[in-house]
């Protein structure tokens, strides 16, 4: 009975192997000038990764400077109300104007620095987006030579 279970076994591993040659004969090889662009190319894509994930960083922190400046704004304001509606001296209004002003251009550099990163972010992910077709145009090519 052992005999004819080992038989029926070789038979059938043997016939696996014959049916899986030619894939195996199929599979690509790639040359090491080819492994090494395509090696470049990858190495290229995750520095490019990095480079989004560190301008979303960038993008969402210069958002949450806007959100506290415009907070910080509209503190002054009351304040500047409050003050005026209180009879403060000439120098407290004047302070409080100025801290109004103050306000407004931090509040218009973070909207430039905004701008700013999400240009830079675009500029990224296209260059990612090239990188990619470039990884698969490389690819491509190895397995067709």
């Amino acid at each position: 009975m052992k005999s004819k279970s080992l038989m029926s076994t070789g038979l059938l591993v043997a016939t696996l192997a014959l049916a899986a040659s030619p894939l195996l004969a199929a599979e690509p090889r790639f040359d090491h000038k080819e492994k090494a662009e395509l090696r470049h190319d990858r190495k290229e894509l995750r520095h490019d990764r990095r480079e989004v994930k560190g301008d979303r960083g960038e993008l969402r922190k210069d958002r949450q400077e806007l959100r506290n400046d415009r907070q910080e704004l509209t503190h002054d304001r009351q304040e500047l109300r409050r003050d005026i509606k209180n009879g403060a001296s000439k120098e407290e209004i004047a302070r409080d104007r100025q801290e109004i002003r103050q306000d407004l251009k931090e509040i218009a550099e973070d909207k430039l620095e905004i701008k700013g990163d999400n240009r830079e972010l675009k500029q990224d992910r296209g260059e990612r987006r090239d990188d990619r077709k470039e990884l698969r145009r490389d690819r491509r090519d190895a397995l067709k030579n």
